[in-house]
């Protein structure tokens, strides 16, 4: 590999490695933002939210831009603004100023993400290509690993605020890398244009749903600004998906779903990254807020949930392709869901290493068969001229299967107060448990395996 191809990796990893540790570290401060901030669980909803909202509805008009006006550019754009939103949340003075900017960092993020991996993708070829996109992942992984960890300590040693400031020293580091390669050319793409429309109209609706979920405890379903949020955001996603049935450049091409085991790993991914999200939200304030963890020992308690599957989930990807994706894409899901099952009893005076590891390893391990063959079957049912446009697409369904997860069940785990009950927690895991299983199902009926 030259000089300049490890260089550009190296950017591209810092770069990325922002989004991912933003998309983990907050849980772990949730409690800490509350005290210090107010709002209650709702508020808490929305600061993981927010983020999800905007990041998963932009991230392929993200992908486009990359497109129009050249991969480094927006990456670098991206990266900076990123750096600024998470100075602006670090200095926000109340809940509603920490919300907003957090909806900007998704904004940010939605450039940064699909501009990371163009980057590589334009810079590398063959093999060489295969091994910067696998170092890549795996440093994503690490960097999702770090994040509750040393977002816990900080909490702990200093506060909250500093958990958005180390973006700050990475940003830096990573444009001084994009500067260092910006004498690349790189051409506009004259014949692309944005789905502008299509973005809004989706932001708006999955906003608007989002809205009416996370309200729903404290207002009451028959409140108007919950059924007319639920309403508007169902009649604007509606609309959403018949202006992309009509427009010459979608940001979702809807012809993909023609494709068996692409709609289907889709719907799957649905119900287990929506599992995995609440599971990870509720679960970590039920440590904090129930169980008398504190900030850091929150985030280590989760922690083997991801180390397992950055050792296994390689293994598993490769077993997947040898053997075919059907059976990895039902056990994990079963699998995971029903260690699950054993947290819909958690006491809140729990022992970590008889209450709360055991499932969580056998989770990790049902996580771990079923992500990997998600993600090969998602790119190998799209032909190669479509690859980047189908990862984009469920890398959407991924964020925004969290985010509704974390708004709906939030419904739950309240039990009609403003804070999280022992009750509610169960009737969240009861919940998380059953998407997972749903998750299962439908990979044993509805993916095939490739014809060998």
């Amino acid at each position: 590999m030259a000089a300049a191809g490890r260089w550009t990796l190296v950017a591209s990893i810092l770069g990325s490695s922002m989004a991912f540790i933003d998309g983990s570290v907050v849980n772990v401060a949730l409690k800490a933002i509350e005290r210090d901030l107010g709002g209650g669980l709702a508020s808490q909803q929305w600061v993981v939210d927010a983020y999800l909202l905007t990041l998963g509805s932009l991230i392929l008009v993200g992908g486009s831009l990359g497109d129009i006006y050249g991969e480094l550019r927006v990456f670098a754009l991206g990266v900076a603004g990123f750096a600024v939103a998470s100075v602006l949340c670090a200095a926000a003075p109340d809940a509603a100023s920490l919300i907003v900017f957090r909806g900007v960092q998704g904004v940010t993020g939605a450039l940064l993400t699909p501009a990371s991996l163009a980057v590589i993708t334009a810079t590398f070829t063959g093999a060489e290509r295969g091994a910067a996109i696998g170092q890549w992942t795996a440093w994503s992984g690490i960097s999702f690993v770090i994040g509750p960890t040393l977002g816990g300590w900080l909490v702990d040693v200093a506060s909250w605020r500093v958990i958005f400031l180390i973006n700050v020293p990475i940003a830096l580091a990573t444009l001084l890398l994009v500067h260092r390669l910006g004498g690349r050319s790189e051409p506009r793409r004259a014949d692309l244009r944005l789905d502008l429309p299509g973005a809004l109209l989706c932001a708006s609706g999955l906003g608007l749903l989002v809205a009416g979920f996370i309200e729903q405890p404290h207002l009451g379903w028959s409140d108007p600004l919950v059924a007319g949020g639920l309403a508007g955001g169902v009649l604007l996603l509606a609309a959403f998906v018949a202006y992309e049935l009509h427009t010459p450049m979608p940001m979702l091409p809807l012809r993909l779903f023609r494709l068996r085991n692409f709609s289907v790993t889709n719907v799957e991914t649905l119900a287990v990254y929506g599992a995995l999200s609440g599971l990870s939200v509720f679960l970590t304030l039920f440590l904090l807020e129930l169980g008398g963890y504190s900030a850091l020992q929150a985030g280590v308690a989760l922690l083997p949930i991801t180390i397992v599957m950055f050792v296994l989930s390689p293994r598993t990807g490769k077993l997947s392709m040898q053997y075919g994706p059907r059976l990895f894409m039902a056990v994990g899901p079963l699998l995971a869901g029903a260690a699950v099952l054993a947290y819909a009893r958690l006491p809140t005076n729990l022992d970590y290493w008889v209450d709360l590891l055991p499932p969580l390893l056998v989770f990790a391990l049902g996580l771990s068969l079923t992500v990997a063959p998600l993600t090969t079957t998602v790119l190998s049912d799209a032909r190669s001229g479509d690859a980047g446009v189908a990862s984009g697409v469920n890398n959407a369904v991924a964020r925004v299967a969290g985010l509704l997860a974390v708004a709906v069940l939030g419904i739950a785990a309240t039990g009609g107060g403003d804070s999280l009950t022992a009750h509610g927690f169960h009737v969240v895991m009861l919940a998380v448990a059953g998407l997972l299983v749903c998750g299962g199902v439908i990979g044993a009926v509805g993916i095939r395996n490739p014809r060998t």
